[in-house]
């Protein structure tokens, strides 16, 4: 996210480690996070004019405290007093672990959440972010966000903030795998808006996914192959941001992007990474997905890409994680490696295929009609590929994106005439 008050990156690192503490001393995540967010307020208020605390950490837990402490007072004075006895401590005596923010993350990750509660209740208790900041960056008003994190906090109350064992530690660990992955797509195709990047969410996507894996090889010793994947594709992918966007805001294919734009440190240390993670043992998901952008960044253009490698990665991508929209990019990778022959048999027989398991309504996703007009126009079937990209236009529900199918079609219609 971006700073605009001096210690805003630090109040985002520590806000899971002051979850944890003040959640560990009341006993109720719930209570804990609304404390930590009225401290979070407070230190927003109040840093950039009296300077960051000796003991930040010390100050927001103390902090945290107080106010439920004061909350207190209106049950009953008596019980305060010896709540405020028990609680009270000097500032920055608090002593945390890594592992403090990898709790707090996998229980805002828990599988019994939904993926957009899930999501909204990390952003909240991990990435120190307030319900307005939430509510701004997904497009809706701030009582619903509200509501959805209410919700996601009443599901998982009650639920233990520790992890209870390596057996406990891995059935958790793909929920939060999952979370982290849809924070960063939102941010780097956003579903709506006039934008087609969200570059908050996407850098604070990577800096959970970094927060995550310092946490897990304290506690296992290694950084789990799996997740060093996930954040070796953030990477890849969002290195290629600066040029993702001409001067005027369009969106500019990938084939078409200056790669001397692409941010050379992320593309370096995403190909580095997935380059030690994705040795040993049988790949995951998102290795697979890294080690497909890894090539493409790797490339020096897009005449270089080696799609036939490509193809091959994401047949085994198919074989670890069938599912339509994986087929839909090995359509593309086919078209290039192969033709847009074969590309276009393979897209008809996964629609069909979609059909006979009742998934019709796959067809019906606005990415589906795009990947055909680029099939087409390929192909050299230009007024195919011009009605094409019109019907992408009409399902797509970002901006930046529907004006770019639309100036497509546009552009083969001027080229038949």
């Amino acid at each position: 996210m971006s700073d605009p008050m001096p210690g805003g990156d630090l109040l985002r690192e520590l806000t899971p480690q002051v979850v944890a503490i003040v959640t560990r001393r009341c006993g109720d995540f719930d209570t804990a996070e609304d404390a930590v967010q009225e401290a979070l307020i407070e230190a927003v208020r109040t840093w950039p004019e009296r300077g960051i605390p000796e003991q930040p950490l010390g100050w927001l837990v103390t902090t945290a405290v107080r106010r439920l402490v004061d909350a207190k007072r209106s049950e009953s004075r008596r019980r305060d007093r010896e709540r405020a006895d028990h609680l009270a401590e000097p500032e920055g005596q608090e002593t945390y672990a890594a592992d403090d923010s990898l709790d707090v993350l996998l229980l805002c990750c828990h599988p019994s959440l939904t993926p957009a509660s899930a999501v909204a209740l990390t952003l909240r208790a991990v990435g120190g972010l307030t319900t307005r900041e939430i509510a701004h960056a997904y497009l809706v008003p701030e009582k619903t966000m509200a509501q959805r994190i209410s919700r996601a906090k009443a599901t998982i109350k009650g639920r233990s903030l520790g992890i209870d064992g390596t057996a406990d530690l891995s059935a958790r660990i793909p929920a939060m795998l999952k979370v982290l992955y849809l924070l960063f797509n939102e941010g780097y195709v956003a579903t709506e808006g006039d934008h087609l990047q969200r570059v908050d969410l996407c850098a604070e996507a990577i800096r959970l996914a970094r927060l995550a894996r310092t946490a897990l090889s304290r506690i296992t010793g290694s950084g789990h192959g799996e997740l060093g994947g996930l954040l070796a594709l953030m990477l890849l992918l969002d290195a290629r941001r600066p040029a993702r966007i001409d001067a005027h805001g369009a969106v500019v294919p990938l084939a078409d992007q200056d790669r001397s734009l692409w941010r050379s440190e992320a593309t370096a240390e995403g190909v580095d990474l997935i380059g030690r993670v994705i040795g040993s043992g049988r790949p995951g998901t998102y290795q697979i997905q890294a080690a497909i952008a890894a090539l493409h960044n790797r490339a020096r253009s897009a005449e270089e890409t080696d799609w036939v490698q490509i193809t091959a990665l994401y047949g085994l991508l198919e074989e670890v994680a069938p599912g339509p929209v994986v087929t839909l990019n090995r359509a593309v990778a086919v078209g290039y490696a192969d033709g847009a022959g074969p590309a276009l048999a393979l897209l008809n027989e996964l629609l069909r295929s979609c059909a006979d398991a009742g998934d019709a309504g796959f067809a019906d996703h606005p990415r589906v009609p795009a990947v055909r007009a680029h099939l087409l126009e390929l192909a050299g079937d230009l007024d195919g590929a011009a009605a094409a990209y019109d019907l992408a236009s009409v399902r797509a529900t970002n901006l930046a994106e529907r004006r770019f199918l639309i100036s497509k079609a546009a552009v083969l219609r001027d080229a038949r005439r």
